[in-house]
């Protein structure tokens, strides 16, 4: 395997958490009984740029299909996070009524739609037909394709380039990131700004996030590495800002070289000098992460078990990606666990991969009483504890299992 970006040839293992099926998909009744398919979910660190990456072993148009079952909307939390986006950016680079605003991976329209309110212009570009459905059903035009080269190309010859261009977790999804960040290059006005949100790869190291590894995340980001990937393309990443989201993010802002207007800010060096520090740049910074996997593996594999054998009511909360990472790698399935609930009607009646942890509505929370719930996204931990915290009504406690076991 070549890494994705330097093209050089990868041996060095990050992390191997076995064979699992697509995190992201979800199984109907009449599949329980079938089958499934399991991919290698093997990362690999570059020795020379220091992408962090998974080989393309499910396609991309696989993944993102019209089944997707991923609709940002349905977290109260990252919807409040949008909105302060978007203010933020109408302020500081003075959008208005002539400016386009444009998303990559825009979803259900979950962020777009407040640019609307304000009466600014948008175009989504979403590959996944049910999702975007949704977004144009809110107003939100939107363009249902994969992005690169080859669409930036089609939209920047009938005119239409970006003020302000964004992704939010979007550029770890894409398999050829040389080709994604050249088409944001294309599509760009001169004058205009690109601003991209991804978790951070120091996050994820330092605070054993290794459930965050799934077939559909096929890079890992540090600000060093992709600093250089954009540099590669002909664009100056000129600010970043560290955010809380999915666990510690980085949200970078972008320009043309040719753009002297924004200056580059203190931020980029503080940040790069805070990777170096860390030894983000060296190999022995990614030594020992398949150690660290394993402790949470046997902690959260002998809290389950050791409940079972109390006669304790164990559920969960979240139906995630992530979840499925941690409970196939932990090798958890319906006789630990006994449902999982999720607020979002698309994956409700379905099982979990490989798990075959049934997916049920919140109500059956009430219903059942389960004496603990573990919050598969983690991330959401404090929406979540908030939304259920009637559980303790009846003596329920949360189960945190990332970065380590946490009852609350």
């Amino acid at each position: 395997m070549q890494c994705r970006f330097c093209k050089q040839e990868l041996t060095d293992v990050f992390i191997d958490l076995v064979n699992s099926p697509a995190s992201n998909s979800f199984l109907t009744a009449g599949q329980l009984n079938e089958p499934e398919v399991f991919y290698p979910l093997k990362v690999f660190t570059c020795s020379n740029c220091f992408l962090v990456q998974i080989d393309e072993y499910k396609k991309s148009d696989a993944i993102f299909n019209s089944e997707y079952v991923y609709f940002s909307s349905f977290s109260t939390s990252w919807l409040e996070h949008s909105r302060k986006y978007t203010e933020k950016m109408v302020d500081r680079f003075s959008l208005k009524r002539g400016s386009l605003v444009m998303e990559i991976a825009s979803n259900d329209g979950y962020l777009l739609q407040y640019f609307v309110q304000k009466g600014i212009p948008v175009l989504g570009i979403e590959p996944t037909v049910n999702t975007a459905k949704v977004a144009v059903e809110k107003g939100i035009e939107t363009v249902t394709d994969f992005f690169g080269v080859r669409l930036a190309r089609q939209l920047a010859g009938t005119g239409r380039k970006a003020d302000l261009l964004m992704g939010n977790n979007v550029l770890a999804h894409v398999p050829d990131i040389v080709d994604f960040v050249g088409g944001m290059k294309l599509i760009l006005k001169e004058d205009g700004i690109i601003t991209m949100e991804f978790p951070h790869l120091m996050q994820l190291v330092d605070n054993n996030q290794f459930d965050t590894i799934y077939h559909e995340h096929f890079s890992y980001l540090s600000f060093h590495t992709v600093q250089r990937i954009f540099e590669s393309q002909g664009l100056v990443l000129f600010d970043v800002e560290e955010i809380p989201t999915h666990g510690g993010s980085l949200r970078i802002y972008a320009r043309h070289r040719e753009n002297a207007d924004m200056a580059v800010s203190p931020n980029v060096a503080a940040l790069l000098l805070k990777e170096s520090a860390a030894g983000m740049t060296t190999l022995a910074y990614y030594d020992h992460f398949q150690q660290k996997a394993l402790k949470v593996k046997l902690e959260l594999t002998d809290f389950l078990i050791r409940q079972k054998q109390a006669g304790k009511k164990v559920a969960a909360y979240g139906a995630a990606a992530k979840g499925n990472t941690l409970l196939n790698y932990c090798g958890i399935s319906n006789d630990l666990l006994e449902f999982v609930a999720d607020a979002n009607p698309h994956k409700q009646g379905k099982w979990l991969p490989a798990s075959h942890i049934p997916v049920v509505t919140e109500a059956r929370l009430r219903e059942q009483r389960p004496d603990y719930v573990v919050i598969l996204p983690w991330n959401l931990k404090a929406e979540i504890v908030q939304q259920l915290a009637y559980i303790r009504e009846w003596g329920g406690k949360f189960v945190i299992p990332i970065p380590h076991l946490q009852i609350i």
